[in-house]
Order: structure tokens, then C-alpha cells, then sequence
């Protein structure tokens, strides 16, 4: 490695960052990549970004786009067939840019991330780091993408093996993504490390503006005296979106003075739709795609947070936009929510929608306890998931690779 990297001398590495996704899309592991990239800029390194053609360029940030393909040109949500001509090109993107410049570090995100950047690393003999969000079979079937019992599951199963045993060190979004890692597909410990999904504390604060809040609700059409159930995210079925409003019929049967504001996207008409069937149109209101920007203001109209993530391996990073914002919270009970909320938790027994109910309903009739666990929620991810922490470990991380 270059001489600059002395011991005792400031560390600041290039970093090639492969993300196959149509980033910047304000959601979940589109968070996790910004909020990375911003930290390790912040911490004296140069971030570049190879990543799909679609995406929302951001500020700051130094991002290299594949080319278009004319028979895709919307975002790419999930699992999808046309990722196959995405990661060529992201492929293609990505060695071209490694080869106009010498990089010191290559990191990958996901599993097309990680193949596409052992290949690189084997060409060019540059380090590479897997951040790994999740298993990439459960994921498709999570998004009804791949059937477990179908003729593809074995040789996709095969492959998500192969790329976790890359010898390359894995970042996780999660101790259970970790545990996961070693004890299904029985990676190295060595190799494998917790660097928690984490949130920035300074921008997500529950101290906004009253006028602006106000303003919002009327917008939204949400009575100034409802209690406004909240939920900030993608909008599927693996995410519990129709759980979620299956839930809030009942609350609705039951009381007047409930509000659920559900942001997200893609699929906003199927689930104004399915509100409207349920009788509930009225009670709901789904305003669509949220900027990351504005994420603080939009969740701060709310007095409880709802995040019913049905998937067992995937992160669950609204969660911790939540803790930030002081809003007590009513998960499915998942190990990833029981990571990250602890007791401090309000918990539904996966899948079902009565139990979520109940769960919503338990703080809607107790305002001081809501107002208790939010406070506490805050703590808890100042003290344990901001992102000054991470870099820190992800820097620990790549001075390893870097001097080995």
C-alpha cells in the first residue's frame, strides 16, 4: 500500500463503492450507503459510487451511473428479472472505474455488489469488503420472486453461498444478520462482523415546527385532534403493509379519534384501493414517495410508529428513524427488532394482524407511557447506533485489508 498510510499518520482511503440499485431512492438500504458514504467522507476519505442508471443524485457525493437500458426505465424495487442486464452494466461501470484510478479499498453492498467486486478485486488486487443486508434467497422469497420449491431455488441458494464465502471480510446490518451468516451458511468468524445499520441524530430530532406540523395535517386532511399512527417506508407486502391496514380497520371499528399516515412507495394505489375496500379510505391517508430530506418533519406529525417488516433476515432501518424522532414503537417480533428496541419495544407475534392491533391500540390508550418509551427509544440509539460509531469500525475494518 502507499507509503501515506504510515502508522500514526491520518488514514483517509479512496474507496470504490458498488451499490446495484437505483440509488438514491429515500429508502432502507439506500439510507445505509448514504449515510456510510457521508460518514466516511467525514472521516477523511474519498467515497465514489457505481451504482444503477435511475437514481436521485445527491450533494456531496461523487456518483457514476451504468447506461440506460430502453426496456427499463422506472427505479428497481426489490427482486426483479431485469437486475441481470443492470449488474453487466453495473459491471462494466464499475471496472471501468476502478481502472481510471487507483483505489484502495472496494466496497460492496448486496450480493450482486460483492460478486461484481470479487471479480474486480481479483483483477486489479484491490481489497474488498461485503456489506451484507440480508439473505439474498430469503429476500426473494420474501418478495415472492423465487419459490422455495421451485427448480431455481437450489442453484440461487448455491450461489448466495458462493459469494459468502468469498474470502473477503462481511460487514452485517445486524448482529442476526451476523449470527445468520455463521451459523446457516457457516462463514469464518473471522471474516464476519456486526456494523449495525445506524441513524444521524442531528438531522432526525423530534424538536420541529408546530406551524409547519399544523400545516401538514391540514394538508393531509388528518383532524388536529387525532392520534396519528405513523409508518415511513417501502410499501409491499414483505414489508406488512397490508397487515398494517388490516390492523387499522379494526382500531378504526373500534375508535374515532385514530389517524394512520402510511408514506412510502412504490404501490400507492394498490393500497389507497385496498384502504377503500377495507372502509377505511377516510382514516388513511398515503401521500406516496417521502424525500429522505423531509423525513424529519413528516414523522414528527406522528404519536406512534408502526414498523410490521415481516422478513426475518433483512435490516429494519426505519426503526431507528423512529427511536431518533422520540416515537414509541410497535414492531413485528422479529430478532432484528429486538435488537434494535430492546424492552423498550412494543411487540405483535409475526404475522398477525389481531396481535398488531392490540399492540397499536396498548399505546394509543396510554399517552404517558408513550411518551416515557419515546424518550428512552432516543437514549438508547444515541448511545448505541449513531454513525460516528460505525465509521470508526468500518475504518477498523479497512485498515485490516489494507495492512494485512
Amino acid at each position: 500500500m502507499p507509503d501515506r498510510r504510515a502508522a500514526g499518520h491520518k488514514i483517509g482511503y479512496d474507496v470504490l463503492m458498488i451499490a446495484p440499485t437505483s440509488f438514491f431512492a429515500d429508502y432502507g438500504c439506500h439510507v445505509r450507503i448514504l449515510e456510510e458514504a457521508q460518514i466516511l467522507q467525514k472521516l477523511g476519505n474519498r467515497v465514489t459510487i457505481c451504482t444503477y442508471h435511475n437514481g436521485r443524485d445527491l450533494d456531496g457525493l461523487d456518483i457514476r451511473r451504468t447506461m440506460g437500458i430502453p426496456w427499463r426505465r422506472d427505479y428497481e424495487v426489490g427482486s426483479s428479472r431485469h437486475k441481470i442486464a443492470f449488474a453487466v452494466l453495473l459491471s462494466v461501470t464499475s471496472l471501468r472505474t476502478a481502472l481510471g484510478r487507483r483505489f484502495d479499498v472496494i466496497h460492496a453492498h448486496l450480493h450482486e455488489g460483492a460478486l461484481i467486486g470479487h471479480v474486480i478485486s481479483k483483477l486489479l488486487g484491490i481489497p474488498l469488503v461485503f456489506d451484507f443486508q440480508g439473505s439474498m434467497t430469503s429476500e426473494m422469497i420474501d418478495h415472492r420472486f423465487l419459490n422455495p420449491d421451485g427448480p431455481f431455488y437450489r442453484p440461487m441458494r448455491r450461489l448466495e453461498e458462493i459469494i459468502d464465502h468469498f474470502p473477503h471480510p462481511i460487514m452485517t446490518s445486524s448482529r442476526h444478520a451476523a449470527e445468520l451468516l455463521l451459523d446457516e451458511f457457516q462463514c469464518s468468524p473471522e471474516l464476519v462482523e456486526s456494523v449495525p445499520d445506524c441513524v444521524n441524530t442531528e438531522f432526525l430530532s423530534p424538536a420541529q415546527d408546530p406551524a409547519a406540523l399544523r400545516e401538514l395535517k391540514m394538508r393531509w386532511s388528518i383532524p388536529l385532534d387525532s392520534q396519528v399512527v405513523v409508518y415511513l417506508g417501502l410499501l409491499a407486502e414483505w414489508q406488512g403493509t397490508g397487515h398494517l391496514l388490516r390492523a387499522a380497520r379494526i382500531i378504526c371499528q373500534e375508535r374515532s379519534d385514530v389517524h394512520f399516515l402510511i408514506m412510502g412507495f412504490p404501490s400507492v394505489g394498490r393500497y389507497r384501493a385496498l384502504a377503500r375496500d377495507l372502509g377505511i379510505a377516510d382514516r388513511v391517508t398515503l401521500p406516496g414517495r417521502v424525500s429522505y430530506e423531509q423525513i424529519p418533519s413528516r414523522l414528527a406529525v406522528g404519536d406512534v410508529a408502526v414498523a410490521p417488516k415481516l422478513s426475518a433476515t433483512e435490516g429494519s432501518g426505519k426503526i431507528l428513524n423512529y427511536m431518533a424522532m422520540e416515537l414509541p414503537t410497535v414492531a413485528f417480533d422479529t430478532p432484528v427488532s429486538r435488537e434494535y428496541l430492546g424492552d423498550l419495544g412494543v411487540y405483535a407475534r409475526a404475522g398477525s394482524v389481531e396481535s398488531l392491533a392490540v399492540a397499536i391500540r396498548s399505546l394509543l390508550d396510554d399517552p404517558a407511557r408513550r411518551a416515557d418509551l419515546g424518550v428512552a427509544l432516543r437514549e438508547r440509539v444515541a448511545e448505541r447506533y449513531t454513525w460516528e460509531q460505525a465509521g470508526r469500525k468500518i475504518m477498523e475494518i479497512y485498515r485490516r485489508i489494507c495492512f494485512r
